[in-house]
């Protein structure tokens, strides 16, 4: 049976603190930077009836080896393979920053991804083990206010580079982020080795592989590359519910499987991974298309496209560092998760009822109570994961609700699509004739604000009538999902302080020199 010694109270989680969040940054920061940079990278590499392909291949290998980095992570050196995952993350950017085709860059956007899978959970659990449960809060809304810069500063960033340097420093400013990160790792992160036993589960992890790219593949190309009833996106959808069925069936007889039954015991570790999965919804969605919205009905400027989800972002980065403190300072969690799921539910209500006479005040309004609904439930609910498990499982819970998280992610940004594009379509049908509907979608179909003032007021006119419409029907589309998380939490359970005192780390015996990694 697998072991995991506890850390040392002298471990110091304050002094690698800041190469942690270095880290994560890596990951968080390049989702976000390369966006404002794919139409100049298109213009430079070609193929761009294959650019959709550099965020999808980034995404797909992040998602699909965060479980897989979180269970080995259980069973091996964390500080080992948290430096490895900074290694392979840093080759991945220097190769994407000298790649010289389309189809190079979507190789090294993979393994980018790949890297930026052992990031997201390695930190995690680094924090998961170092932290006693009463302090994971507060840790946790540090990541939180992290990710609301990275979200705002990523794609003005990636803009001010592309315009100013080349696109390819959108890659290369990973190195020196991520030598920073390595000292403080290398040099301060101090946790006892965990000398795993037995052999893991690969064609669990097989059958892991191939579900989560088949789910990432239907929700990031149906209703966009593939029709929804295309033969495609119906034989990703059949071979994900074999690949879940056969995995499922695989990891209740494996010795040492990649997701331990045991887990989904827990009643607070299936909760959070349901609300992780409503969160992604919830935050990828909101991300990919209030802006269009704010770009084609409030008329802002494209160009400033991280700013436009400030009131978002703002009531997100308040409400996850008071709760994350709160959550500190009491065993009760269930309060804070509850509230979540409300003020995500009334903001998703408010964001339904946006018009084209909606002010960009009252708009602000409506995105600062979704986005507190956001905080309160953002990285909380890794605490109610991490409270949920023994030290030993740290790194495969933390990977297991980052996948569902993206998972909910990639599910949101399809569901946002199809409804959105539904109503948009049947908005302008049935408001315009052939030849305006053909103006649209030469000049205004991508809502930019520009391309928008160059059509025939009738035609500007209808299209800002159905994007104030897409965006109310996606809202209430939402709705329910959001309410679904308030219920969900009504099921948690808060640990009492004895219990949590019994996962807290314990003092470590002192270690031979060598014996820590």
């Amino acid at each position: 049976m697998s072991t995991s010694a506890a850390p040392s109270p002298n471990s110091g989680l304050r002094r690698v603190l800041p190469g942690l969040m270095l880290a994560l940054l890596l990951s968080m920061l390049d989702a976000m930077i390369v966006t404002t940079a794919l139409p100049t990278i298109a213009g430079d590499l070609g193929g761009f009836n294959r650019l959709s392909w550099v965020i999808t291949a980034y995404i797909l290998t992040s998602t699909v080896s965060t479980p897989l980095w979180g269970r080995v992570s259980d069973f091996f050196s964390r500080k080992q393979l948290l430096l490895a995952s900074i290694l392979i993350f840093t080759i991945g950017s220097v190769l994407c920053g000298v790649a010289q085709s389309m189809g190079q860059l979507i190789a090294f956007r993979a393994l980018q991804g790949i890297g930026a899978g052992g990031l997201m959970v390695g930190v995690m659990a680094v924090i998961g083990v170092m932290a006693p449960p009463k302090e994971r809060g507060k840790y946790q809304s540090y990541i939180a206010a992290l990710s609301a810069v990275a979200t705002v500063g990523g794609p003005l960033l990636g803009g001010a580079l592309t315009d100013h340097a080349s696109w390819r420093w959108a890659f290369y400013l990973n190195v020196p982020i991520a030598a920073v990160a390595v000292w403080f790792v290398a040099a301060r992160l101090n946790l006892p080795h965990n000398r795993g036993a037995g052999r893991i589960d690969y064609l669990g992890a097989a059958l892991l592989s191939v579900a989560s790219t088949a789910v990432v593949l239907f929700t990031t190309w149906g209703g966009n590359q593939y029709a929804w009833g295309s033969p495609t996106i119906l034989g990703l959808i059949a071979l994900a519910v074999v690949a879940v069925v056969a995995t499922v069936v695989v990891e209740r007889r494996a010795a040492q499987p990649i997701l331990p039954p045991h887990l989904f015991r827990s009643r607070n570790f299936v909760a959070s991974l349901v609300l992780g999965f409503l969160v992604g919804i919830a935050l990828y969605g909101t991300i990919t298309y209030l802006p269009v919205y704010q770009q084609s009905v409030q008329h802002l400027s494209a160009t400033s496209s991280g700013l436009l989800l400030l009131p978002v972002l703002g009531g997100m980065l308040v409400a996850s560092m008071y709760s994350g403190r709160l959550m500190s300072e009491s065993s009760r969690h269930r309060p804070i998760l509850l509230a979540g799921g409300a003020f995500l539910s009334v903001g998703s209500f408010l964001l339904s009822l946006l018009d084209v006479d909606t002010s960009r005040v009252i708009a602000s309004v409506y995105m600062v109570v979704f986005g507190i609904g956001l905080g309160l439930l953002f990285q909380n609910v890794m605490v109610i994961t991490q409270n949920s498990v023994e030290l030993k499982d740290m790194g495969v819970a933390s990977g297991t609700l980052t996948f569902f998280r993206s998972v909910g992610g990639s599910f949101g940004t399809a569901l946002f699509a199809a409804v959105f594009t539904s109503r948009l379509t049947d908005s302008l049908d049935s408001k315009l004739s052939p030849a305006e509907l053909s103006a649209v979608h030469n000049n205004g179909g991508r809502a930019g604000s520009s391309a928008i003032e160059s059509l025939s007021q009738s035609a500007r006119t209808a299209y800002v009538d159905a994007v104030a419409s897409g965006t109310q029907s996606m809202f209430r589309w939402a709705l329910p999902f959001f309410v679904i998380a308030f219920v969900v939490a009504l099921f948690l359970q808060d640990k009492s302080k004895q219990a949590q005192a019994a996962q807290a780390p314990a003092p470590a015996k002192p270690q031979q020199a060598g014996s820590t990694s």
